[in-house]
């Protein structure tokens, strides 16, 4: 196996590591760099639970290539909270409005959130629901994530 060197921003830190370019972005954030909150659902591209925010778009790390990363800016749940350990807004917003509930699909939800909330700060329910469209809540819980998202954008108008 030949490996190849890429470099990327990976939660406000530069990276500079040796990859097997069969890999994809999922496999060298959990297995290799271990940073665990981003889940490994289908493998497919179907759940969503895998989504990190590439360059301000959230992506399905499952399907994403690891060699296109190079270059770019990469967040996943773990860059989220600020490094003092405050949750970002949306985060809160889960845990106030029980969006939060088996965890499976959370932090998926969140990376989605987010990257529509870096974008817009004041959305539509149909544009909050259009962001979340490719992550699957197995507990059923969209009316507590949607109203979550929507709290997270009042108070990030702020």
């Amino acid at each position: 196996m030949m490996k190849k060197e890429v470099m990327f921003t990976l939660n406000n830190e530069e990276v500079s590591i040796e990859v097997d370019p069969k890999w994809t972005l999922l496999h060298l954030l959990r297995e290799v760099l271990e940073l665990t909150g981003t889940k490994e659902g289908c493998g497919v591209g179907e759940c969503g639970a895998c989504t990190v925010i590439v360059d301000g778009e959230a992506v399905n790390s499952c399907l994403y290539p690891v060699m296109e990363v190079e270059g770019k800016s990469v967040v996943t749940i773990e860059g989220v909270a600020s490094p003092d350990g405050t949750l970002h807004p949306i985060q809160q917003a889960f845990i106030e409005n029980n969006g939060v509930q088996c965890g499976y699909c959370t932090s998926g939800m969140i990376m989605s959130a987010k990257a529509l909330l870096d974008k817009k700060n004041d959305p539509t329910e149909d544009e909050i629901r259009t962001s979340i469209a490719g992550n699957i809540c197995r507990c059923t819980g969209y009316v507590q994530i949607i109203e979550s998202i929507q709290q997270a954008a009042e108070r990030m108008k702020k």
